[in-house]
C-alpha cells in the first residue's frame, strides 16, 4: 500500500512538470526598452555615459543625489 502511494505521487508531480511551457515574454527582466534597458531590473538609458544605468549606482559612483532630476540631468544629452 505504501509502495503504491508513493507510485502515484510520483507520478502526479511528473505530470503536472509535463505541461510546463517557458514564455519568453513573461519571463523577469524581458521588457527591454529602445536602448536594450531592463527597467524592471532598476536600468535606465543614460546617455551621457552611453549606456544602461541604475540610478542609485550611477549617483553613488558619480557624486550626485539620487533623485530623478538629478539623474535625468546627468544623463541629459551635453
Amino acid at each position: 500500500m505504501k509502495k503504491l502511494t508513493l507510485i502515484s505521487l510520483l507520478a502526479l508531480l511528473m505530470a503536472g512538470c509535463a505541461n510546463n511551457t517557458t514564455d519568453y515574454d513573461t519571463m523577469v527582466g524581458a521588457d527591454r526598452d529602445e536602448h536594450g534597458c531592463i527597467p524592471s531590473a532598476g536600468y535606465q538609458w543614460c546617455t551621457n555615459t552611453n549606456q544602461c544605468e541604475r540610478p542609485w549606482e550611477l549617483a553613488e559612483a558619480k557624486g550626485f543625489d539620487n533623485t530623478p532630476e538629478r539623474f535625468e540631468a546627468f544623463c541629459a544629452d551635453q
